[in-house]
């Protein structure tokens, strides 16, 4: 009786572990009676380690003690054990109307579910070609390798008004054959084997430009021809439209540089002389190209405002605006800041290197003001830099291509100092490819009392007072000549603002040499008002001493030595008078 019962139970255990679903049972305590080899697999452990334990310690999502406390049956519920993704039915065992355990069959899912996703994937990008190919806005016509028809666009059946479904699944021969087309591109293309285009005449009249490009397999077979088809007329007319937008378009720009010169007033600068009105129109005009700019004129009259509008009004106005005073910093030290240097090019350098304003300026604007103080070494390589648009670092052997827009500026002669052997001929006419002349104050005095009025509204702002000119000393400060144009004007404006008491500026207040009608002349042309205290007097002399001798000499080194002083006594003085 014992041999049959273990025969018995030794065939069911047999047959449970040949199953290839996972078959767990548990009594009706909740413990594992039977876990067969399918089960060991998808929960990784042996059925002798998990016998006779309780299963929501090995399985805790079986769903097997909610079976046997309920009694229902419950199929096809998803559930993961570890990474397995299964399938299970859970059904409880009743013995004489009593539930006396709970058995669970497992069928692991896991590829199915990988087909599944895959399958869902490919469903996704099957939609979003078809959209794709249904929003171009050019016919689409797709072949297999055969020239049979796959698909067709809603725009091709409106452009060639043909349906799809006239087509779709019909070989191209016999489209052409029947007379639906006269000439196809899919089968010059199945015959050359390469992309071929042509214009036709379809049925509808249309006069149509057709392009079909083959698609090869890894083996070099075409599987399939992807047409696409363009109205000439739709072509024709975007052409039409293209070219009355560019029209537009240089209307706006004019229109557009026209409200920019009538808001300059408001900011940098102010214009109501005809003379500046034309300097900055144009400046607005050099804007709209890239071409090499000298700007020349007397010291303080504004050279870098207009360098400021023709960088801003320009095409790299998104780029840097990079200013350089070529007359203040030292020889020595001007071709490291401007040409940049390599690590170890000389002692003090830093030793990772150091790029230059040039490299600065990429993509924008470097303007050098005091071009002239530029010695006859730094202008080869400025005029390097211009005509090959590259530089060479100091110590360095390898050229640096630039993209960067030269705006220069001098209040000397240039040609004159061309002619004295001063200043290279050549770089001269690289940099006056287009030059600007700013007339000075004396010659434009209907932008004095404009320039005042403005002046006057920042200083009142910034130091939040609510100055204002008598009549009289407006008269007295539009008939002075101003030597140190705007500069100087704006200078006094401020000094004006700061040092009088009550808020009316009246004539009284202004400087003796500037209210007095009187002057007298000395046989240098320096201008010494009548009446003045002695300190003014000396410093109004000195001014134009070294004004005078800027003019008639190129550097600052060489204007020291005919003044009998050092090179930085003059930078520093020409800081002070605002003389460049």
């Amino acid at each position: 009786m014992v041999t049959t019962r273990n025969y018995n139970e030794e065939k069911l255990k047999t047959i449970l572990d040949a199953a290839h679903n996972a078959i767990v049972a548990v009594d009706e305590q909740g413990f594992i009676t039977i876990f067969n080899h399918a089960a060991e697999k998808i929960v990784g452990v042996n059925a002798e380690e998990v016998m006779g334990q309780p299963v929501d310690e090995v399985i805790p999502t079986t769903g097997l003690l909610t079976v046997l406390k309920t009694g229902q049956a419950e199929y096809s519920q998803k559930m993961k054990i570890g990474d397995v993704m299964v399938l299970t039915n859970r059904t409880p065992i009743i013995k004489d109307g009593k539930i006396v355990g709970a058995v669970a069959i497992f069928q692991d899912i896991s590829e199915l579910e990988s087909i599944s996703q895959e399958l869902k994937s490919i469903k996704e990008l099957n939609r979003e070609l078809d959209t794709i190919i249904e929003s171009i806005s050019d016919g689409v016509y797709i072949t297999d390798g055969e020239g049979n028809t796959l698909r067709v666009n809603s725009a091709y059946e409106r452009i060639s008004g043909i349906k799809a479904e006239e087509v779709i699944g019909r070989n191209m021969k016999e489209l052409v054959e029947e007379g639906v087309y006269s000439q196809s591109v899919t089968l010059l293309v199945l015959e050359e084997r390469e992309p071929v285009t042509i214009t036709h005449e379809i049925k509808t009249g249309k006069e149509v430009l057709i392009t079909g490009n083959p698609v090869f397999d890894e083996e070099g077979n075409i599987v399939r021809v992807v047409t696409t088809v363009r109205d000439l007329a739709e072509l024709n007319s975007l052409k039409q439209q293209l070219a009355e937008t560019r029209k537009l378009s240089q209307r706006y720009h004019s229109e557009l540089a026209q409200l920019r010169l009538q808001q300059l007033e408001l900011d940098d600068v102010v214009i109501q002389s005809e003379a500046m009105q034309k300097v900055i129109k144009l400046a607005l005009r050099l804007g709209e190209v890239n071409s090499t700019v000298l700007i020349t004129g007397e010291s303080g009259v504004g050279k870098e405002i207009v360098a400021k509008i023709i960088h801003r009004t320009g095409q790299g106005h998104e780029g840097s605006l990079i200013k350089v005073n070529c007359g203040a910093i030292p020889e020595n030290l001007l071709e490291s800041e401007l040409f940049g240097y390599e690590k170890g090019a000389f002692t003090g350098a830093r030793k990772e290197g150091k790029p230059g304003l040039f490299e600065l300026a990429e993509g924008g604007t470097l303007f050098l003001d005091e071009i002239s103080e530029l010695s006859l070494n730094l202008q080869v390589k400025l005029l390097r830099a211009i005509q090959e648009k590259e530089i060479v670092r100091v110590g360095g052997v390898n050229p640096i291509k630039i993209q960067v827009r030269i705006i220069a500026a001098t209040n000397r002669n240039l040609e004159q100092m061309v002619k004295e052997g001063k200043f290279r001929e050549d770089l001269y006419y690289r940099l006056n490819v287009v030059p600007i002349y700013v007339p000075p104050l004396r010659e434009r005095r209907e932008d004095i009392i404009p320039l005042i009025y403005h002046f006057l509204e920042r200083f009142n702002t910034q130091f939040k007072t609510n100055k204002r000119f008598d009549p009289e000393a407006l008269k007295a400060l539009e008939r002075y000549d101003w030597p140190g144009n705007v500069r100087e004007l704006e200078n006094t404006v401020e000094r004006l603002v700061v040092l009088t008491n009550n808020d009316l500026i009246g004539i009284d207040d202004l400087p003796e040499y500037i209210r007095s009608d009187e002057y007298v002349k000395t046989p240098s042309n320096i201008i010494v008002p009548s009446l003045m205290p002695l300190k003014d007097a000396v410093e109004e002399v000195e001014k134009q001493i070294i004004a005078k001798a800027l003019q008639k000499y190129s550097t600052t080194r060489e204007v020291a030595k005919v003044l009998g002083v050092s090179q930085p006594t003059i930078v520093r003085k020409m800081k002070k008078y605002g003389l460049s």
